[in-house]
């Protein structure tokens, strides 16, 4: 039977949803020094940074060490590890530190691997790492199966609407808190529509996500909440947004922008890492490909700072993220760390 990567195994089985990495990033730091790592430690931010070798050009690896709540059993059957966090992204976390291990020291290079904080908050881990590094290539770690690139993200803007109305009697005719919230997430919607137009791809497209409501009343007044999210086309802003969802409440209720808002953030096709990719896949027989995520990660964050070729890529399949369901191949795992091995040297020895 195939055996799961240490590495992977061992990232799995700690259980680290946002908020509570530490044990995770702990056991990290401690598994990439036995692997070889020149330096590995917890930064101030609380992610796991490993480093090998010293050289004046930087090739920064970032992946995510949080998930989602809720554990899911680990256990092996036939080939495929499930556990909470083995796709959304310890999968390709652990490929990047196994990949990295794998390669060793490259002179003139150092080689950084980060197992970022809280990617499922607000990315404190990428927002730090952001300032802190200048990478010359990058590579963040998200599900994209082994023999395809992602190319891009969508922004987010989080929200919380609240209505609040003194009680009054049905047959008043007295609009409701409830009705009141629910106007305000209609007209939201009625935005979404008019401003998607004629655009047919998702990428494209604003997404108004209703995630939770609820109601209260002590008798005198009545109060209801609602709590969502806008997913954004690089066509809007994170500030255009917010106009859209201010114009929405139509000045009855109270709308609170929660978080830090992201714009969308995509890579262009032509560069060094995504050719190096592409060569990567093809050589172990695949036929690779491209996506656009119709989500957000923290490339949304460092890739304006960082501003340098990079790509998404990592295995697993994305449509487990968050699901009760989630596992990952072996074989898939095992072709991504050839793959990125492959990536790191091609990337070293071509740009010298």
């Amino acid at each position: 039977m195939t055996q799961p990567s240490a590495t992977l195994l061992g990232l799995v089985e700690r259980y680290s949803p946002t908020g509570q990495e530490g044990e995770a990033v702990a056991w990290l730091v401690a598994h990439m020094r036995s692997l070889g790592f020149t330096s590995a430690d917890a930064d101030e931010a609380g992610n796991a940074v490993g480093r090998i070798g010293d050289g004046p050009n930087q090739i920064v690896l970032l992946g995510h060490i949080d998930t989602v709540p809720g554990r899911i059993d680990v256990r092996m059957e036939g080939g495929v590890l499930h556990g909470r966090g083995s796709v959304d992204a310890k999968g390709p976390l652990a490929a990047f530190v196994d990949a990295a291990a794998r390669s060793g020291a490259i002179p003139g290079w150092e080689v950084v691997v980060i197992g970022a904080v809280d990617e499922e908050g607000d990315s404190a881990g990428a927002r730090h790492a952001a300032g802190r590094y200048h990478p010359r290539y990058a590579l963040i770690g998200e599900p994209s199966g082994w023999d395809r690139i992602t190319l891009g993200y969508r922004g987010i803007t989080r929200f919380r609407f609240r209505a609040r109305h003194t009680i009054g009697h049905t047959a008043a005719g007295q609009e409701s808190a409830c009705e009141t919230a629910v106007g305000f997430w209609n007209r939201l919607v009625a935005t979404a529509v008019r401003e998607n137009g004629g655009a047919e791809r998702k990428f494209a497209q604003i997404t108004p996500v209703l995630e939770k409501m609820s109601t209260s009343g002590d008798g005198f007044t009545e109060t209801a909440e609602m709590g969502g999210h806008l997913r954004l086309p690089q066509s809007i802003p994170p500030e255009q947004a917010e106009r859209f969802m201010r114009e929405a409440t139509e000045g009855a209720g109270e709308l609170r922008i929660e978080g830090m808002p992201v714009p969308a953030y995509r890579v262009e096709k032509n560069t060094p890492v995504v050719g190096a990719l592409l060569a990567a896949i093809r050589a172990q027989g695949g036929n690779p490909s491209f996506s656009l995520k119709l989500g957000t990660s923290d490339i949304n964050v460092v890739g304006p700072e960082w501003n340098c070729p990079m790509a998404v890529y990592g295995p697993g399949d994305s449509t487990l993220d968050h699901t009760p369901e989630e596992r990952i191949d072996l074989g898939e795992f095992e072709r991504s760390v050839t793959a990125l091995e492959s990536v790191l040297k091609r990337l070293a020895f071509t740009s010298r």
